[in-house]
């Protein structure tokens, strides 16, 4: 497999599950302000230009957070990546959903990229951060007395790590479950190894 992924990143999350599943695969960095996403060759496997892409040995490529991690999840059982009981699964996607679509989409989409909402860049970037903030908020209520975000270990818990991951990087105070939730996370091998292999210590 060949993943396509720039460094604290969204990507971060699929890199995670994958050093988790133990999966072999090739990593291409994308330097994303130099515009590498934008090239043409890149565009012919990911016509949106996002991060992350996983293009698996068949040639069908993934270009979708919530896609790579549910595929993952599906497709190497064993790895329990998906709680068995089936509330507990549904409160995973549910979170692998909120986190990828609300809090970075919504959120920190707003931090990083204000110029894409047009009007006042500060008013953007300070938006954003209240979006995010109130959902961290939310999810810190959600996942009071669990060790991981839906229980045991999830795809949900990769996509939770990169945005508390993004907010420890730019000075949000987390809310305490989900600071608890970070440094669990943190001291997982994988997390520990993606970590320094993207170059954070």
């Amino acid at each position: 497999m060949k993943f396509y992924m720039t460094p604290g990143s969204c990507s971060t999350g699929i890199h995670i599950l994958l050093e988790e599943i133990g999966l072999i695969f090739e990593a291409y960095v994308l330097n994303l302000p130099r515009g590498d996403h934008l090239k043409s060759e890149y565009l012919a496997i990911n016509p949106q230009g996002t991060i992350p892409t996983l293009v698996l040995d068949d040639g069908t490529a993934l270009t979708d957070f919530v896609g790579i991690a549910t595929w993952l999840a599906q497709n190497h059982p064993r790895r329990k990546l998906l709680p068995e009981d089936p509330m507990r699964a549904g409160d995973a996607r549910a979170m692998l959903e909120f986190c990828n679509r609300h809090i970075h989409g919504e959120g920190f989409r707003r931090v990083f990229t204000p110029e894409r909402y047009g009007g006042d860049r500060e008013a953007t970037i300070a938006e954003g951060r209240a979006i995010a903030a109130s959902a961290f908020d939310a999810v810190s209520t959600e996942i009071a007395g669990r060790e991981y975000a839906a229980g045991p270990f999830s795809i949900a818990d990769a996509a939770l790590f990169y945005v508390e991951f993004w907010a420890d990087k730019i000075g949000m105070t987390l809310p305490p479950n989900c600071a608890a939730h970070y440094q669990r996370m943190k001291t997982r091998p994988a997390v520990r190894q993606v970590l320094a292999e993207e170059g954070y210590r």
